[in-house]
């Protein structure tokens, strides 16, 4: 038995997973999340802010006082769109470094290309499903960037392309007004087709079978949608977002507040005032997959690039 643990820190988020894997078979020792907003006006400034890192600081110290605690021996972070797109990345990654240390000496965080984090979130969402539903199409709706993967049950990947959309991007940058006006929402729409386009013409998105969405927004809006009184991954890993329904609904989340959206238990305040911005790019996806798919809904997995991190560690430590 080896324990390890998986760290990914996104544009809004940093998540951790501490397994013990065993031949084949893998154990959920634990799964967290905090919200760090280490994309915070990166994508306006090119760098990352002082205090955006300082969060990502604290919460990644008690993230290795958890490793330390559960005797993790081996850790992997990836660090996906905000670092890729800040000047100043290196004082982000000294501190990694400094930290995981404690647990993997010389580890640190790594950027890894979109393509790396295409297939990691595919191995990870795909690892409960039905060999029968494939392909695959598994988005990876972030904060900074969405990613678009189709492959096949035994975890060939047909395609994939990592889009410069994400619900903190969105927000940031066109949908300033809270809640968002008419006008930001359709111009939100266009960038994201325009963005949908590309993704068409790389990924092969029509021999897709099975629609897999992944990551807090998706998460967030199945909670919603099943009117859960707590957030529970129990509930939400596999449940069936119809688009019909779903249009209803990101309709609904737009049209209120942050601070009205985070009064609900299931969307945690560091998500509330970047849902809307998701749930345009969400409308976005259905109206291309409807163009291009016999699609009609979404599975929702909680399973994503942090389970591809721990089946890697698996192979390269030969467990």
């Amino acid at each position: 038995m080896t324990r390890v643990a998986a760290v990914d820190c996104g544009t809004n988020s940093i998540r951790l997973l501490i397994c013990d894997i065993v031949g084949d078979t893998t154990h959920e020792i634990t799964r967290t999340m905090e919200i760090v907003r280490l994309g915070q006006g990166v994508d306006a400034t090119g760098e990352l802010a002082p205090e955006a890192i300082e969060r990502t600081r604290a919460a990644l110290q008690r993230f290795v006082g958890i490793m330390e605690f559960e005797e993790v021996k081996a850790v992997r972070m990836v660090a996906t769109s905000a670092t890729r797109d800040a000047s100043n990345r290196d004082e982000f990654f000294r501190m990694t470094a400094e930290l995981l240390g404690r647990i993997t000496p010389g580890a640190q965080a790594e950027v890894i290309s979109g393509d790396e984090e295409a297939a990691l979130s595919f191995r990870g969402a795909i690892t409960d499903l039905d060999p029968e539903s494939g392909p695959f199409c598994v988005i990876d709706l972030g904060g900074g960037s969405t990613e678009f993967i189709v492959g096949t049950a035994d975890g060939e990947v047909l395609g994939a392309h990592s889009s410069q959309m994400g619900c903190v991007r969105i927000t940031e940058r066109i949908m300033r007004s809270d809640p968002p006006t008419e006008t930001e929402i359709e111009i939100a729409a266009e960038y994201i087709a325009e963005r949908l386009a590309d993704v068409v013409k790389i990924v092969p998105i029509a021999k897709a079978k099975t629609i897999v969405g992944v990551a807090g927004t998706f998460t967030t809006l199945s909670a919603l949608a099943q009117g859960l009184e707590t957030y529970d991954p129990r509930e939400i890993h596999g449940s069936v977002l119809r688009f019909s329904a779903l249009r209803v609904l990101t309709r609904e989340v737009r049209n209120l507040s942050a601070e009205t959206r985070a009064l609900n238990p299931v969307v945690h305040p560091g998500r509330a005032d970047v849902l809307g911005g998701g749930s345009v790019v969400v409308d976005g996806i259905m109206d291309m997959l409807e163009k291009e798919t016999t699609a009609d809904s979404f599975v929702v997995s909680e399973k994503d690039i942090l389970d591809g991190i721990v089946a890697g560690l698996g192979d390269l430590l030969g467990v």
